[in-house]
Formats: C-alpha cells, sequence, structure tokens
C-alpha cells in the first residue's frame, strides 16, 4: 500500500468494486511532474467505456476513478509542460506517448503504451499512484490519462488541448472521445464519397456523433439503426435521411430496399452490439467499408461468413477514438459546433456531480444518449 504525499485534495466518485455504486469521496492528488497537468474539472461526460470499466468489463483495475471526457481550467503545470498555461480552458482526451513510432508518426491511438496509458495501468508508466484516498491508501487514476470523475484530475501535457471560453462546458465535454469517436470515423476513417450510402448501427452517442459527421460529407443516405424510437427521430433530426427500428424491421432486409439491393458503401457499428455488428458486414455493398468503433467485453467474437468475404471484398477496419490526433481534431470539432454545424447540445442532459448515479442508471437505461455530469451550477 502507498501513502500519500500529496497536497492537492478534490472530491472524486470512486468505483470500489466491480458492480459498485459510485460513491462520492474526498481524495488527494500527486504534484504535477515535469510533463503532467492538474485541471480544476467544470464538466465530464459519461461514456459507455466509463460503464463498462465499473462493471469490470473494460480492464481499468479497481478501487479507483473512471471519467474520461473532461473539461476544465488549469489549475498547474510542470516545469516542463508548453503545450498550455495556468488559467487555459482545456478539452480532456485519450493519452500517448510522444515517444514511441506510432506517436512519432501522428497516429498516437496506436501509441504503444495505449493500454497501459489509458486503461489497466491506473499509474504512472513507471508504477507509481497519482491519487490516494482520505485514508491514504492508493487509487488507480489515469483513466485515459485522466481520471475525471472528480473536481480536478492529473493529466498529461498530450492529453488536454485548448478550448475557447464562452461555450458551454456541458457540450465542450463529449468531444474528447464519444464526439471525436463518431465523428472521426466517419471524417477520418470511412471518408464517404458522393453518392454514397452509410449505415450506423446504434444511435449512441458515438452513432449519432457519426450521423452529424456524415452530413458534412457527401454521402447522399444516411441511415440509422437502432431499437430506440426517440434516438431515431433525434437521428433524423440530425441529418440521418432514413431510419430503421430494428424492434419492428430486420435491418438488413430494410437497407437492401433503401438502396435497391445495392447495399451499403459504409457503415459503421457504434454500440458494441454483437448482433449488430454480423449485420452491418451482412449489408455492406460489394467492396464495402465497415468501421467497427462500438467496444464490447475483451474476448468478445462474431461470427463471418467466409465465402461473403472472398465474393464481396469488404475491408473491416477497427477505428479507436475516431482515428484522430486530437491536438488537430478537437479543435476542429469545437469550430464546426460553435458554427452550428455540429449540434453536440442536442445529445446532452445536464447532472449535478453528486447524482452520478441517476445519470449512470438512466445511461445503462436508454433514458439519455449523452450525459454530463456539471461540477459546479
Amino acid at each position: 500500500m502507498s501513502t500519500a504525499t500529496a497536497t492537492a485534495t478534490a472530491t472524486a466518485a470512486i468505483a470500489r468494486s466491480a458492480g459498485q455504486a459510485f460513491g462520492l469521496e474526498p481524495i488527494q492528488l500527486d504534484d504535477p511532474r515535469p510533463h503532467e497537468v492538474l485541471v480544476e474539472l467544470e464538466a465530464v461526460g459519461i461514456c459507455h467505456t466509463d460503464l463498462s470499466g465499473r462493471a469490470g468489463h473494460t480492464p481499468f483495475p479497481l478501487p479507483g476513478v473512471l471519467g474520461h471526457e473532461g473539461v476544465g481550467t488549469v489549475a498547474a503545470v510542470g516545469d516542463a509542460v508548453t503545450t498550455t498555461t495556468r488559467g487555459e480552458r482545456v478539452l480532456l482526451s485519450f493519452d500517448s506517448c510522444g515517444a514511441c513510432p506510432a506517436c512519432r508518426e501522428l497516429s498516437p491511438v496506436q501509441c504503444v503504451h495505449w493500454q497501459a496509458l489509458n486503461l489497466f495501468g491506473g499509474r504512472r508508466l513507471d508504477g507509481s499512484p497519482v491519487l490516494w484516498d482520505d485514508a491514504g491508501r492508493s487509487l488507480h487514476g489515469k483513466f485515459f490519462g485522466q481520471s475525471s470523475f472528480a473536481t480536478l484530475a492529473l493529466a498529461s501535457d498530450r492529453n488536454v488541448v485548448p478550448v475557447p471560453r464562452g461555450l458551454p462546458a456541458e457540450a465542450l465535454a463529449p468531444l474528447g472521445c464519444g464526439v471525436q469517436t463518431g465523428a472521426g470515423a466517419v471524417l477520418n476513417v470511412l471518408r464517404p464519397e458522393p453518392g454514397h450510402t452509410l449505415v450506423v448501427f446504434g444511435a449512441d452517442g458515438v452513432g449519432l456523433a457519426a450521423v452529424m459527421a456524415a452530413r458534412l460529407t457527401p454521402a447522399t443516405r444516411i441511415i440509422a439503426v437502432d431499437l430506440h424510437p426517440a434516438r431515431l427521430e433525434l437521428a433524423r433530426e440530425l441529418g440521418a435521411t432514413d431510419v430503421v427500428d430494428a424492434s419492428e424491421q430486420d435491418a438488413v432486409a430494410a437497407v437492401e430496399e433503401l438502396t435497391d439491393g445495392h447495399g451499403a458503401d459504409r457503415a459503421l457499428e457504434a454500440g458494441g452490439v454483437v448482433a449488430a455488428l454480423r449485420k452491418a458486414v451482412t449489408v455492406l455493398a460489394v467492396g464495402g467499408v465497415l468501421g467497427v468503433a462500438g467496444a464490447p467485453p475483451r474476448g468478445t467474437e462474431v461470427g463471418i461468413d467466409v465465402p461473403q468475404l472472398l465474393e464481396r471484398g469488404p475491408r473491416i477496419v477497427g477505428i479507436n477514438q475516431g482515428a484522430s490526433v486530437p491536438q488537430r481534431f478537437l479543435p476542429a470539432l469545437v469550430e464546426l459546433f460553435r458554427g452550428g454545424r455540429l449540434p453536440v447540445d442536442k445529445l446532452v442532459r445536464r447532472y449535478p456531480f453528486d447524482e452520478i448515479e441517476r445519470a449512470a442508471e438512466d445511461a445503462l437505461a436508454g433514458e439519455v444518449v449523452q450525459p454530463v455530469l456539471v461540477m459546479r451550477g
């Protein structure tokens, strides 16, 4: 057991064990090291991955502090930080080492240390803890380099991105993961061409961000598939040309009919649902591309019709964090939101930080697309 030597104190929503409710407790944070940044949180989104981590499906060690869609103000910086300054407003996204071949080639999602920095590490790469509870016992932190279910988060200079003041924190927060993932899947990877049909399986935060981004492309047909009529109506409002209620229709047959038998030139599975992934493969047109952005529990497998692969020649691509470089992509998303072209605010429902458990329950029940916790006000 490590004992605390920290000076900064905060309130955090701690997940003590798999499946246990979040509990607000006082914590202590280590001082920033040379390339670290201490951020005072304004708001943080709740993402499926946070709830998967609490349930034990995503490999983050507990007890610990989750949260990875933070936005706030820099409270302190290490002496080697040059990317931000004290008092600047920042978005928090995933972390990367900055030194491996992938990072040097501007592909931080393929960082050789990605898993350790963002998921199962829970500490710095050297093994040192960053968080302690009120009794001085170390907690796992650094979830996606931040652990932002807290009033303070210790991040690195690699996963903070300066953003303008004057924009609502609850709309900015989801950009750091869910919106970046969905929009990036479309704009950075799938890149629909003129006349293409894109099908999005799952009208959750990631899927609806993909729909919004698709509206910015030359795709002429954007089809959203989900089980919730209210989410499908929202998808229409955000740019879907067609919707398929999978509780009442066979999604494969519906896409075939909508495309006159051609199939989907591009498809995205956003919700981590194996049955939807299998349908997404089936609906692809000859030479189509399927992006897989949803994350089911580790070890999940899906059956593939191999002769169909040989006959139709599709490509299946795993997409992590929208294959983005946050320092480039997030400012672009902010500007698209500010210009009214990426209405992220239509996905959001605000909750006070101390109602995190209610927000989590609403998300699991499908009653809210993007819950966002606000620290004050």
